[in-house]
């Protein structure tokens, strides 16, 4: 959001205009490095983790409602809320879940790989929102849509087993 706003690619809604300065640019640059570096270490990661989702679920509801410009705050606030947080909701567990049993399988040496393939899923994401929008929302509804079922399945499963 920072780099397509400062290229003029994104326009932030009122109150939201500090996510695009180059003081933001270099913050969330820092951290992007830092939290790349931290998931390749295997107990570190879940440390990670526990900071990162709640930290996950509030950054899509900030990040939604800047770009959300002319509808009301209460209306603003609650699409942000659903949607944005929703969908990072749902991909932060998927990563967390992801990872949890890599570490089992792996005792920690393959969350390598994993974290190696959320960073490339994190910049296709990114890279589709700002060159094609349309496209990149019906994947993620896609998948989310998709780990709902596969939950519901695993959760009627588990109930047959009792």
């Amino acid at each position: 959001m920072n780099l397509a706003s400062l290229t003029g690619h994104l326009h932030l809604s009122p109150g939201f205009e500090w996510i695009g300065n180059h003081y933001c640019s270099i913050a969330f640059g820092t951290a992007t490095l830092v939290e790349i570096l931290a998931y390749t270490i295997p107990w570190l990661d879940h440390i990670l983790d526990l900071i990162a989702s709640p930290a996950a679920i509030v950054a899509g509801i900030i990040a939604t409602a800047s770009m959300v410009m002319d509808l009301s705050p209460f209306l603003k606030w609650t699409l942000a809320l659903i949607a944005g947080g929703g969908a990072a909701a749902i991909v932060q567990g998927m990563t967390v879940t992801l990872r949890t049993k890599s570490s089992g399988l792996t005792a920690g040496t393959g969350n390598v790989f994993v974290s190696s393939l959320e960073l490339v899923g994190a910049v296709i994401t990114a890279l589709l929102a700002i060159i094609v929008p349309i496209v990149c929302v019906a994947l993620i509804a896609f998948l989310c849509i998709f780990v709902i079922w596969k939950a519901g399945r695993l959760f009627i499963g588990r109930m047959k087993i009792k």
